[in-house]
């Protein structure tokens, strides 16, 4: 495991964590984070969709993501507590990429390679209940999904999806919040990029706005 999601979990021994890896993948991320749903479907897990380019810095994480989800359906590390129309991503506004208030926002993500992280954006406290999640880390239990027919839509490969879950989300009544989870990211993101253009066109296609 040597990507940097690789080697935090190899840090973290625990009897009942489950590491499922996708080596040299080439596949869009809902195709696999839908293969986990249906793996634990019958069997009553916490499921965990995070990217590989992220260090965890909680010796805790397990615990966090557990307390969380006593009191959200699903949680996730950064978040906004509402969404506006043409929202192109869960921190942005516009296609101008103008951050929305920090009000708004909610969480602390670290940024960079090492630690300390280069960058630590501090949006605003965690724990909040939100509508919209950042991507790189989402967590539920495999019942509260299973349940709601909830499920990533292939349609985005990359970009995307996780606006499209929480959207899935908010219109089945699953409560949403972010959760204090100390860890660094190591990709900025592509936002403008030509795929990114072509998933957000995707998105509106679909929900409209």
């Amino acid at each position: 495991m040597k990507t940097a999601t690789g080697k935090s979990l190899s840090l973290y021994q625990a009897p009942h964590l489950e590491i499922t890896l996708f080596a040299e993948n080439i596949k869009g991320l809902p195709e696999l984070y839908n293969l986990a749903i249906d793996k634990f479907k019958n069997e009553p897990s916490i499921l965990v969709f995070a990217h590989d380019d992220i260090s965890i810095l909680d010796f805790y994480w397990m615990n966090s993501i557990f307390n969380g989800l006593s009191h959200f359906g699903i949680v996730g590390i950064a978040g906004n507590i509402r969404r506006v129309p043409y929202q192109p991503s869960w921190a942005f506004v516009d296609k101008q990429f103008t951050w929305d208030k920090s009000e708004n926002l909610s969480g602390v993500v670290g940024h960079g390679s090492r630690f300390p992280p280069e960058n630590l954006d501090f949006f605003a406290p965690p724990f909040q209940e939100v509508k919209l999640l950042d991507g790189v880390l989402l967590a539920a239990f495999s019942e509260t999904l299973v349940k709601n027919h909830m499920r990533f839509d292939e349609k985005f490969k990359f970009h995307f999806y996780d606006m499209d879950f929480c959207r899935q989300a908010e219109i089945r009544g699953i409560k949403m919040g972010t959760i204090p989870l100390s860890l660094i990211h190591e990709s900025a993101g592509s936002f403008g990029s030509g795929g990114w253009s072509n998933s957000y066109a995707d998105y509106l296609k679909k929900w409209g706005q």
